[in-house]
């Protein structure tokens, strides 16, 4: 028997975090508990994927409308009864965490890697005024990873203000605000600016403008793939896929997909919805995977999980075992 316990979290921002579709003051998540008859805890975090609709109180309703097969007899094909998206993810992450603990061997060396490196993640400056922009830039002068929120109207410049300031290679993120016009016009500039990769340029649905991009900085899909069956769609359009856990509906299919996209000669980056350690902690699963890691929610926030995930320069310490895995 299991009991299964859903709770709702507000995480808020050290200051409001802006992209291309709005600002928010806090991150609300909900953070799956289970606990089996002897004890053993694991729990999940997912923010859903708001961009397609997803809501805190969509998510609960989900996993609530599955509350006695859960408690009776959950395991993982009961998991993948639920679509791809938040509900899935915080499930999925908990039953990862539960099946590690009753097993006695980490997530990690459940998912293949019995010896987990440490790894590099991006740190994200969010649109803003130049002085904000410069203020954060500053910060991580030295860091080996930013990435650049822009939207169409706050690009090159914003761009040219960070490479100014900082040493470090440069993500590029417009969350589809760009239209091919735009993108072609700057990549020149961005691949002299050290650009190394440019995020979901353009909308989604509309990916296939791409075809008529003449830039040579690669290309990630982010908002146009979820899962594998997202992979078919994009896998001529893109050089990148960005795995996110929400999206993807948990560990298991982010991993399913990030080697689905190697296959394909994708690279991988592994990214997030901004969420606590707790849900940084099964990125880090993916992230063995990835060329690309862009896992700093709890750098945003005002304050993070105790225990968290330490980050040193952008570099990630496994998690702690009393935090997840």
């Amino acid at each position: 028997m299991i009991t299964l316990r859903i709770e709702s979290e507000s995480w808020p921002y050290k200051v409001p975090f802006r992209v291309s579709r709005g600002a928010e003051a806090a991150l609300p998540v909900i953070v799956v508990t289970l606990t089996d008859s002897e004890g053993r805890v694991g729990r999940g975090e997912a923010a859903g994927v708001d961009y397609d609709g997803e809501t805190i109180e969509g998510l609960r309703a989900q996993i609530e409308a599955l509350r006695p097969a859960i408690e009776s007899a959950l395991d993982a094909d009961l998991v993948a009864q639920l679509p791809a998206g938040g509900a899935r993810n915080a499930l999925d992450c908990a039953w990862w965490d539960l099946t590690a603990k009753r097993r006695g061997v980490s997530a990690f060396a459940l998912a293949g890697f019995d010896a987990p490196r440490e790894i590099t993640t991006a740190t994200t400056l969010g649109i803003d005024t130049d002085e904000a922009v410069a203020a954060g830039a500053r910060r991580y002068q030295d860091w080996p990873l930013i990435k650049v929120k822009v939207d169409a109207r706050r690009h090159i410049e914003v761009v040219r203000l960070v490479r100014g300031l900082c040493t470090g290679r440069i993500i590029v993120d417009p969350n589809q605000s760009w239209s091919l016009e735009l993108l072609n016009r700057l990549a020149p500039e961005l691949e002299s600016l050290g650009v190394a990769l440019i995020e979901q340029p353009v909308a989604r649905g509309t990916d296939d403008s791409l075809r008529s991009y003449t830039g040579r900085i690669p290309l990630a899909a982010d908002e146009s793939v979820s899962d594998r069956g997202s992979l078919a769609r994009i896998q001529d359009l893109y050089q990148f896929i960005n795995v996110k856990l929400d999206k993807s509906g948990g560990l298991t299919e982010a991993l399913a997909l990030a080697r689905a996209a190697r296959a394909l000669d994708l690279g991988v980056m592994v990214g997030c919805m901004a969420g606590t350690s707790l849900a940084m902690a099964p990125g880090m699963v993916v992230g063995q995977l990835a060329g690309f890691v862009d896992l700093d929610g709890p750098l945003l926030h005002a304050h993070d999980r105790e225990p968290g995930i330490i980050y040193q320069r952008g570099r990630m310490g496994l998690p702690p075992p009393a935090l997840w895995g």
